[in-house]
Formats: C-alpha cells, sequence, structure tokens
C-alpha cells in the first residue's frame, strides 16, 4: 500500500451500486473492499454473508437486517500520502505494541522488543523520550538458539505487560529469550533494578502467545500459557494468596488464546455487598454439543468470557490455593463460527451497571474462501444473566457438555462472597462447604450463552480482519452521548465508527502505515484528544479529529462525526471552541445548513472536442457514500441507459462526441438528499478542423490522417539521428587515424575492454604552450588545441550544439516542420505531442578540438611524451572518470 496506491475509487460504474473494475492491475486489497472487487466477488461474498445468517436464523440466532444492511462501507478514503497532523515515534526496536497511557501525568509508556519507552504525550515525536535498554543476555540467547527457537524473532526480550504497580514505580515483564524476567522500575528515574525477577509464574515465555494482564489493588492477575509444557492459566501474583486454575478432573480451559481481561468495580454502590469481578476475553477449543455446522472434521473454537471475584482466597481443603469462583460462559455474535476473538474493549458511563463490552470477530478456519470480521456489543447485565443460569457438564460417555439439570448446592457455587453469604457464616472463600468446592471443580462451564445487545451484530465487514478495537464515549450537540469506534486492521489501515439508532456509520478509512502490517493496539487520550496507535513498525499518534477535511457545510454535516460542528465557516473541532452557533447533525446527518450553504461557486471549465472523439469530465468525489449526478443543460443525465454517456465514480465519459453533446456539464454529489456542486464544464464540438489548422496542412485532412502523418514524421526523425550518429561515429574514426601533422593523438595505451579512459583537462592547451617553450629541444608540443571529451546524453534535435560540430560533419537536419494539428484539444484524453520529445537511448560522447587537427596522427613520440604528461599530472586530475555508458 506505500507509495502512490491507486485510487480505490477509480473505477466506471453501469448503475449505481455495481462497481466495474477498470482494466490491468487491480493493486493491493483495500481494508473496505468495496471500490476494487469486481460485481462477481461482492456477490460471492454478501451469498456467503448471507448464507451464514439463513443458517444462523435456522439455528436460532435471528437478525433483524441482511448483511448488506450490516456491511457498512466507510464514507471517506485517506490514503497514507493524504495523512496530515499524525506524529511517528520509532527507535532502534521493533514491535512497539505494550502501551501505557497515564493521561494526567502526560506520559505514553511504550513496551518494545530490548527497550522501554517514555514518550511525551502531547507530542510522540518531539525527541524528549527516555529509553530503558533491556536487551535478553547472549547466554540466555544462546540457550534459546540451542533449543531450536527462531533467532530472528523469538530469541529477544519481547516486553509484554507494563502497567502502574504504586505511586512510585511501574512493574513490567519481558519474555527474555524464551526465560521470562519481571522487574519493578523507579518511574521518576526511569532505569531497571539492580535484580530482576523471575516470571515464569507471570508472563509468557513466548511472544506470538496471546497474553492478557492487569494490576488490581497491588495484586497482578494474568492470564497465558506459562511454560513450553504446561497448559494455560488465568493466576494471581504479587499477593498473599496466590490462585491458579484446577487442573483436574477436567481442565477448565481448553487450549485457550486470550485476548483482553477488564475490571468491574461492582463492589462500588453495592446494595448486596458485592465483590469486584475480573473478567477474561479468549478462545478456546469447543466441547459443547454440535461443535460444528460446516465441518464435522474440524474442532471448532468458540469464544468465552469468564470471571473470577477478586476477594477470592482458595478453598480451605477443596481447592486450596485454586479460584473457587472460576466461570466461564460463551459469547457468541448470532452469525454462526464467527468465533475467533480479536480484540475486546469496554466503557461505563459512570456506573459499573451501564458497563458495556464491544468485541471484534473474525471467520473462524471453516471459512476458508472468504475474510470477514464482526462487531458486537455486549451490555454487563447480559454477562451476569449467563453466569446466573443454568451450569453444563461433561458426559464421560458422549466426550461432550451438555446442560445439567440435578441439585445445585447452596450458596450459588462460582458466586462472589455477599452480605446474604456473610449472614450465613460465609466470611470467605475458604468457608465454602466442600459440597460446593467440589461443584465448582466440574462445573466450570455455564448452559446460557452471552447474547449481544440487540440480538445481533452491530457490523459485519467484508474483506477486512479487525484486529484490535479502542472506544471513545462523546457528547454531541444535542445533548446525547455516542459511541466512537477505532478499529485497526491486520494490513494497516484504521476505521472510524460511530454507533447510532440505525447501526453503525463508519466515518473514515485510514492508510497509517505505508507498509502493511497489523494495527495492534489502540490507546484513546482524552486529554491530548489523540489515539495512540502501537504496531511492529512504531508508534503513531492520530489526532481524534481531522473535522479540516470538510471543507463545506454539507460536507461536515453528512460526515457525522461526534467530534465535529460547522460554526458557519469552517468545520471545527467541537472541543476547541465554545458550542454557541455550532452545527452538527450526528443521529440523522443531512440537516442543519441553511439553503444555499452546500452549493460551491465553481470556475467553469472549457473542453473542446472534435466531433467523434472521446472526453472525459472529471467529477472527485471524495464520499464514497455519494452518488455522481450529472446536468447537461438543466437536464439530468441519467446513469445508465445512454449509448454514448457513461457516468462513472471518475466522470461523465462521452464517447464519439456529436454536436448536440455540446453545453453545459454539471457534476453533483448527492448523499442523503442533499446536493453539492463539485464541477462545472462547457463543452464544444467542432464538426471540423480550424481554419488555421487546415491551412497548415497540404490538404484537408481528417483527425487519424493528421495523427498518421504526425507518426511518420516522428519516425522518420528517429532514422535521421540514428544515421547522423553512424555517420559521426565513421568520420571520428577516420579523422583519427588521419596524418596531418607530426605526432598522434591517442586517448592512452593499449589497455583490456573493461579500462577507463583518462581524459585530458581543457586546460592543456594553455599547459601545452608553455610545455613547448620549456622544451624546445623535443619534438613534443600541440599548440593546436586538445582532445576534449563531453560525455552525456544525445542531445534533442532542437538543442544540438551545431557549432561545436568537427567541420567534417554534416550538419543535422533541419527540424521537422510543426505537425498538421489544430490547438491542443481540451478533451481530458490527451492529445498527441507536438515536438519530438527526448529518446532513452544509449549515451554517447562529443569529441571535439579547438582548432583543426593538422597532425599526422600514427607517431609514437607523441604516445610516449603524452604517457609522462599524464602522469605528472595523476594527482591534479580536474575531470572526474567518465562512466562507461558515456565512453
Amino acid at each position: 500500500m506505500a507509495g502512490s496506491t491507486p485510487d480505490p475509487r477509480s473505477a466506471f460504474q453501469e448503475g449505481p451500486g455495481e462497481p466495474v473494475p477498470s482494466s490491468g492491475s487491480a493493486g493491493p486489497p483495500q481494508p473496505g473492499g468495496h471500490p476494487r472487487r469486481g460485481p462477481g466477488k461482492m456477490l460471492g461474498g454478501t451469498v456467503r454473508v448471507l448464507t451464514a445468517l439463513l443458517v444462523a436464523a435456522v439455528m436460532g440466532y435471528p437478525s433483524r437486517r441482511s448483511a448488506t444492511d450490516l456491511d457498512a462501507t466507510p464514507r471517506t478514503t485517506v490514503t497514507f500520502d493524504e495523512l496530515s497532523g499524525v506524529r511517528r515515534f520509532s527507535g532502534h526496536s521493533l514491535n512497539y505494541t505494550t502501551l501505557l497511557l497515564e493521561d494526567e501525568r502526560g506520559i505514553l509508556y511504550v513496551g518494545a522488543r530490548g527497550a522501554i519507552f517514555a514518550l511525551n504525550a502531547s507530542n510522540v515525536a518531539d525527541g524528549s523520550h527516555r529509553t530503558i535498554h533491556w536487551e535478553a543476555s547472549p547466554e540466555k540467547r544462546l540457550d534459546c538458539l540451542q533449543k531450536g527457537r527462531n533467532n530472528k524473532t523469538e530469541c529477544f526480550n519481547h516486553v509484554r505487560f507494563l502497567q502502574r504497580l504504586n505511586s512510585t514505580h511501574l512493574y513490567t515483564c519481558g519474555t527474555y529469550a524464551f526465560h521470562p524476567l519481571c522487574a519493578a522500575i523507579d518511574a521518576d528515574r526511569f532505569t531497571l533494578p539492580a535484580r530482576l525477577e523471575e516470571g515464569k509464574e507471570k508472563c509468557p515465555y513466548d511472544p506470538s502467545r496471546g497474553y492478557t494482564g492487569l494490576i488490581v489493588d497491588g495484586g497482578l492477575y494474568t492470564a497465558t500459557r506459562y511454560e513450553f509444557r504446561s497448559l494455560p492459566d488465568i493466576r494471581r501474583n504479587l499477593h498473599q494468596r496466590p490462585l491458579k486454575m484446577e487442573e483436574s478432573p477436567l481442565h477448565w480451559l481448553n487450549d485457550a488464546d486470550f485476548v483482553a481481561s477488564v475490571l468491574v468495580r461492582e463492589s462500588k454502590d453495592s446494595p448486596v455487598g458485592d465483590d469486584d469481578k475480573i473478567y477474561y476475553f479468549f478462545t478456546e477449543r469447543a466441547g459443547e454439543e454440535t461443535t460444528s455446522f460446516f465441518d464435522k472434521s474440524q474442532v471448532a473454537r468458540v469464544a468465552r468470557v469468564a470471571r473470577v471475584c477478586k476477594s477470592d482466597v482458595g478453598g480451605k481443603k477443596i481447592l486450596q490455593r485454586k479460584w473457587t469462583s472460576f466461570m466461564k460462559a460463551r459469547l457468541v455474535c448470532y452469525i454462526p463460527y464467527y468465533e475467533v476473538l480479536r480484540s475486546v474493549c469496554s466503557l461505563d458511563g459512570g456506573s459499573w451497571a451501564s458497563t458495556v463490552f464491544y468485541a471484534a470477530f473474525t471467520l473462524s478456519a471453516q471459512w476458508r474462501t472468504m475474510e470477514a470480521s464482526a462487531v458486537c456489543r455486549y451490555n454487563i447485565s447480559e454477562v451476569q444473566r449467563a453466569f446466573e443460569g443454568p451450569y453444563m457438564e461433561y458426559q464421560d460417555s458422549s466426550r461432550k457438555w451438555s446442560r445439567y439439570d440435578g441439585a445445585v448446592p447452596e450458596p450459588r457455587p462460582g458466586s462472589c462472597i455477599t452480605d446474604g453469604s456473610r449472614r450465613r457464616g460465609f466470611n470467605s472463600s475458604q468457608d465454602l462447604p466442600n459440597s460446593v468446592l467440589d461443584f465448582v471443580k466440574l462445573h466450570p462451564l455455564m448452559f446460557e450463552e452471552v447474547q449481544p445487545a440487540g440480538g445481533e451484530p452491530l457490523l459485519v465487514k467484508r474483506s477486512v480482519a479487525y484486529s484490535c478495537l479502542a472506544v471513545d464515549r462523546v457528547r454531541a450537540l444535542d445533548g446525547r452521548s455516542y459511541d466512537v469506534l477505532f478499529m485497526g486492521t491486520g494490513d494497516g489501515w484504521l476505521h472510524k465508527a460511530v454507533v447510532l439508532d440505525s447501526g453503525v456509520h463508519i466515518i473514515e478509512e485510514v492508510q497509517v502505515f505505508g507498509e502493511p502490517q497489523p494495527v495492534e493496539t489502540l490507546v484513546v487520550s482524552h486529554k491530548q484528544r489523540s489515539l495512540y496507535v502501537g504496531a511492529a513498525s512504531g508508534v503513531l499518534q492520530v489526532p481524534l479529529a481531522s473535522c479540516a477535511r470538510y471543507s463545506s457545510c454539507y460536507d461536515c454535516i453528512l460526515a457525522r462525526d461526534p467530534y465535529c460542528a460547522w460554526d458557519g465557516r469552517a468545520c471545527r473541532d467541537t472541543a476547541s471552541r465554545d458550542s454557541t452557533g455550532l452545527v452538527q447533525d450526528v443521529q440523522g446527518g443531512n440537516a442543519g445548513c441553511w439553503s444555499g450553504s452546500g452549493r460551491s461557486f465553481l470556475p467553469w471549465k472549457n473542453r473542446t472536442v472534435l466531433r467523434g472523439d472521446d472526453v472525459l469530465l472529471p467529477c472527485d468525489q471524495r464520499s464514497n457514500l455519494a452518488r455522481a449526478v450529472w446536468l447537461l443543460n438543466g437536464s439530468e443525465v441519467p446513469g445508465a441507459g445512454q449509448e454514448r454517456l457513461r457516468v462513472g465514480v471518475d466522470g461523465l465519459l462521452v464517447t464519439d462526441t456529436l454536436p448536440e453533446h455540446g453545453g453545459e456539464y454539471r457534476c453533483y454529489g448527492e448523499e442523503r438528499g442533499l446536493r453539492t456542486l463539485l464541477a462545472a464544464y462547457s463543452l464544444s464540438v467542432l464538426p471540423e478542423l480550424p481554419r488555421a489548422a487546415a491551412a497548415a496542412t497540404a490538404g484537408p485532412h481528417t483527425a487519424s490522417q493528421v495523427a498518421g502523418d504526425a507518426k511518420v514524421v516522428y519516425v522518420s526523425t528517429i532514422v535521421v539521428l540514428v544515421v547522423l550518429c553512424a555517420v559521426l561515429g565513421i568520420v571520428l574514426l577516420y579523422v583519427s587515424c588521419l596524418e596531418k601533422r607530426k605526432g598522434k593523438y591517442v586517448l592512452g595505451e593499449p589497455r583490456p575492454a573493461n579500462a577507463e579512459l583518462q581524459t585530458v583537462s581543457a586546460s592543456c592547451l594553455r599547459k601545452g604552450r608553455e610545455k613547448e617553450e620549456e622544451e624546445d629541444e623535443e619534438e613534443l608540443a600541440y599548440p593546436d588545441g586538445c582532445l576534449r571529451i563531453i560525455p552525456g546524453e544525445a542531445p534533442t534535435a532542437a538543442t544540438s550544439p551545431v557549432k561545436e560540430l568537427p567541420a567534417v560533419v554534416p550538419p543535422p537536419p533541419l527540424p521537422p516542420p510543426p505537425l498538421p494539428l489544430p490547438a491542443e484539444l481540451t478533451n481530458g484524453v490527451g492529445a498527441l505531442p507536438s515536438v519530438l520529445r527526448k529518446m532513452n537511448g544509449n549515451s554517447y560522447m562529443l569529441l571535439q578540438q579547438d582548432e583543426p587537427l593538422a597532425s599526422p596522427l600514427c607517431s609514437a613520440s607523441f604516445t610516449e611524451e603524452l604517457s609522462k604528461i599524464l602522469e605528472k599530472r595523476k594527482h591534479t586530475q580536474l575531470v572526474e572518470k567518465l562512466d562507461e555508458s558515456s565512453v
């Protein structure tokens, strides 16, 4: 995608909504997918998603909207070359994926491979950063290599954990070449301590393993596969009661790949004295019945949410130092097997009861022929409902999990200690009866699934693989709060979307990296009004709002960006000034501009073409959601059904023009009922060549004949130039062997074919005459001048220096007569060039003397003496060596 990425909208369409790709290479796939894909691929992808929705309905997963309704198109596309206001930081490391933002302190901490950085949050690129170098030791790297690990990716210290431990220290962990280590860093001094801690219980050994961690009230809660032969686990460290998961007789986790963890302070203002909980999100192998609808031979992977209680201290005799509150439930997005969970983020509206989770999914392995992503929203109430429902039980006979309908002991297994539990004498998990703890060991999985809000996905995006999510809640001018989603893709793009009553509106898609690479981490800063993007190559600071991109009131309103509003003259960030007089319509996207404010008064552009020629009238549509509307002399040009008029996203193409095609053309962008003038043209169609052009020709010629004659002239000129070069070569060869005066002119002693030629400086004439006066007795003098070698490309006929050619060389032919063409036709297609352009041929050299040659060129004395002179002057040579092509 780097460099000159073709415009993803450059294709003509036969009708609205049916893009036809242009010929040639389509370029790399874009995250939106909609502009570049032909109708077949688009239809195939839509059919697959529709099939998935149909299967979802059959399996009991209803959806009120079709896949095409859920597949939102980004309104605008911003390529890498169009980016503005983005700051970048990159040191000598890789994998800048662990980010910790301390907004009030104005510091962004970054954990990378072999280094930890402290950046200025207001400007990550100002150069004021501090660095801790934390490379793996050579001994550990050698040990890692001897174990068969990859010395280019794995045998390094990848910083995987970085969070605030207390008011004075940060806590960090790294893989350290498959020997994990952790350390407490003094935040003020920003240096590593002299002694590091063992990290096998806190950090994964493998940098590619899924991992998540939180520090809650001094305790370290992590989830990953900690050792090569160990099972995935959720553990608590840095706590007086370390805990981990039970492994027998049932594994609570089945090849789990962890994605995220979230703390929910459910004890705050709790009427029942509930406990705080940590929620874990991951993907694991499914064990339920009917695990795979499409491919029975494959084990399906499903998304899960699990929880533990912060005050859990394990059991007294059973589940000692093990979790007694662990429960997990399936997380569904209501399209079968969008079950590979990629990212999770959360928001609360000021209280834990309003907490919502946003999750991004991609297709599982069963859908190899299609790439798509889904985004779902979950309320905390739905998660709680699943954990308060029926349990599942593992059946040894079928080796599957199925619903458990037996008796459930009291207090409820897996629940936290509440005021009701305390009144019954259960003040901690160690007071729970053995029956409850035995039940917890065998029933970690819940029967109820966690359903998304509204019963369907917020977004289903074709041809995109979302890799991470971040969310921000913005209060708009209408008094409502809107959730703004930032979604990073696997190929270096960023989608910005707003959640509306009608669904998700993608405001823009931005190419934040020139080289395709996954967006790994996203962090929102309210104070800096920035989004921090972490990836393999560096850290980016992207403004939350880019309101300056919207040049008119209609453009600003149609963007439906909660960060932006129109102030009467420009589109402004709503946080930059008082909201008085600002106009915004996030929900509708088409109200607020006064009459005429959407019209732009553009200068007319004149176009003149000959009858029968083609003409393209460009009309740049910045919005992918807008429809081009063309008016010819006040009447709308239909987009389809016209043989000679083709309306495309690039403009209007008129083929085989007729006189009646002349007139005034206006191009409007129509979106949500609003029209904005984008271009205006005055087209003139000439029935024949103008008189001036006709007089210049020998007779009446048609346009095709003129073009043919021009080609003949060009070819003739090229042939003449080739012949001239051949004649020059012959003449120079003849002159070099012709004896006119004493001595020889040679370029040097005979050398192999690959030897470089030495040249005599232009000042040798003066020095040669001084030499003649001083050494009268010798017969070496060249008062008639010196040989000069002038390298360079062959000049064109219009610029060749005729006066510098030797006298024996015939003068070049006269330049070709002007082409019998009229003035340049402004038809947008491009007329033939009026002069012969410079050709990329082989370079040649011009041999030139200041005075005519008269001495013979076959004397050996001159050769010897010239060699002596060159030997004396080789250290003061002023002329650079000629390149091989010039010689």
